[in-house]
């Protein structure tokens, strides 16, 4: 299946859009402030970003502003604590796009465009770790 395109506001303003790395391996976690799951998921998707290969796969993540008590939170945890690609979704916009059932979702994207796999809020850190060296490097 093709990725839903999309085009995102980051926190410096900018917009992105997945258009531009079409043609590259794409990792999008979809993520809350408040959510235990998305706080023990975000910290190891954080270690991962920091030793990724940035030439071989993309780590993007979408804090899903529709899902947020207010959107502050959102960017005050983005903040604290993550230094990967950070986007604000349309409410739940593009995770409504990505059908997503919960957060964390994390959306594997081949060079393609093409979803090649995708996880839901209580994937295993490891089993996503396998996915994208199987499926995506």
């Amino acid at each position: 299946m093709k990725a839903p395109i999309f085009e995102l506001q980051d926190m410096n303003g900018e917009i992105y859009s997945l258009e531009d790395d079409l043609g590259n391996n794409v990792v999008l976690t979809f993520w809350t402030s408040w959510c235990p799951d998305s706080g023990r998921d975000l910290p190891k998707k954080e270690q991962l970003f920091q030793s990724m290969d940035h030439d071989k796969v993309k780590m993007i993540t979408i804090n899903v502003v529709g899902r947020e008590r207010n959107a502050q939170e959102g960017i005050d945890y983005a903040n604290k604590f993550l230094t990967q690609p950070i986007l604000f979704d349309k409410g739940t916009e593009i995770y409504d796009a990505y059908n997503c059932q919960g957060v964390p979702t994390t959306v594997l994207i081949n060079r393609n465009g093409e979803i090649v796999k995708q996880f839901g809020d209580q994937a295993q850190f490891l089993e996503i770790v396998e996915a994208i060296g199987s499926k995506l490097v």
